[in-house]
């Protein structure tokens, strides 16, 4: 299925609509909705950033942040999982980290099969590779190709994924490699669906033992994140949350719409305190939407800005989802309104690379760089 970027919008709208009625409960269970994922994978919404060679849709890296703003506003959690696979695919498009004739392979089958991809690389003892760590989990040849043995952590989608890129150590070296979902000595542990943030999200720990699989599904030699632009990840993931601030200001502002107290006589949208209020949230959430599209437009775009346009979307989703309880007051903390669960999601974004002090001061470099070459 190719979709073109209106229709790719108009579908992102129509599954946010879709999952938004089973949002508050799939967070009360923490669990992940097989509904949100059957409707998406049937949608062909899995391979908007496949290339159209391959049978996907080949949209640009900015339409699909357009695409993810607003399927994150129907559920958060379903939406960081359609991240995960939409950055892998849109990166390996930009990069070509694997041979041809391997990335047909892997576009077809998310095409054909409408499967569903994570790269499952964090573990308990290194954290997030992004830091340039070795692997705990193990890869060793034998005659019938790989046995795979380690543990996962942050494995976005859960049992609901098709298809695992498992980082692993093999012959010192760090290396991806194919398992597919249903292959024997794949051991799920349900460690999430109480956390902060995203609990509906089913990121549970995988264990591999003794996993075999053939010769072909070693992917190659681990890229480096530090080598190549990787743009995908951080817009994509941004983009969630993001989208996450936007669904707080809109139903912040159908409750104070709705909200007219006895001793006033009026919607408290009418007050001057809550106009301006929401007006900060609105300004924000501008700015914020308005540079990550720029950079997004920019494919090859340095890292400064990446993280720039990552941190601030982060950081105004924070900020904004906070303040829509401060204008709903009383009923912004009670389950009659879903704040709680935007201001709970909107924190995980701090999770994402580039973050924190390290997004900083990517940014500051850029800014010092740029000056130094004017000389």
């Amino acid at each position: 299925m190719t979709l073109s970027p209106t229709d790719a919008l108009d579908l992102a709208r129509d599954l946010a609509t879709q999952f938004a009625t089973r949002a508050d409960e799939a967070d009360r269970l923490g669990k992940l909705p097989a509904e949100d994922i059957h409707a998406l994978r049937a949608s062909g919404y899995p391979a908007l950033s496949v290339p159209r060679e391959y049978g996907g849709s080949d949209l640009p890296l900015r339409t699909c942040v357009e695409a993810q703003l607003e399927l994150a506003q129907g559920s958060g959690s379903t939406a960081l999982v359609a991240a995960m696979q939409m950055q892998i695919f849109g990166n390996a498009r930009l990069n070509r980290p694997w041979s041809e004739d391997l990335y047909e392979r892997l576009c077809r089958i998310v095409v054909e099969e409408g499967a569903l991809f994570n790269s499952v690389a964090s573990e308990p003892e290194i954290g997030s590779p992004s830091r340039g760590q070795f692997f705990a989990t193990t890869a060793t040849k034998n005659d019938d190709g790989y046995c795979i043995n380690g543990r996962k952590t942050w494995s976005t989608g859960g049992r609901h994924l098709t298809h695992l890129l498992v980082g692993a150590t093999l012959d010192d070296k760090p290396v991806s490699l194919l398992v597919e979902a249903d292959r024997s000595g794949i051991k799920w542990v349900e460690t999430w669906g109480d956390g902060l943030s995203m609990r509906a999200a089913d990121n549970h720990d995988v264990y591999f033992c003794d996993t075999q699989v053939p010769a072909q599904n070693l992917l190659g030699q681990r890229p480096s994140p530090h080598k190549k632009s990787q743009p995908w990840a951080p817009m994509i993931f941004a983009s969630v949350y993001l989208g996450i601030g936007l669904a707080a200001r809109d139903a912040v502002v159908r409750y104070a719409l709705e909200r007219v107290p006895k001793a006033l006589g009026k919607a408290i949208a009418t007050l001057p305190k809550i106009q301006r209020l929401i007006g900060e949230v609105d300004i924000a959430l501008m700015t914020a939407k308005a540079l990550l599209l720029e950079v997004a437009e920019e494919e090859h775009a340095s890292l400064a800005r990446l993280a720039a346009a990552k941190q601030h979307a982060v950081d105004v989703a924070n900020e904004v989802t906070d303040k829509a309880i401060r204008i709903a007051g009383a009923a912004g903390v009670s389950r009659a309104l879903p704040l709680g669960r935007y201001l709970r999601d909107a924190r995980a974004g701090h999770m994402h690379p580039p973050n924190g002090d390290a997004a900083l001061e990517a940014v500051g470099k850029g800014a010092i760089a740029e000056i130094e070459q004017e000389g």
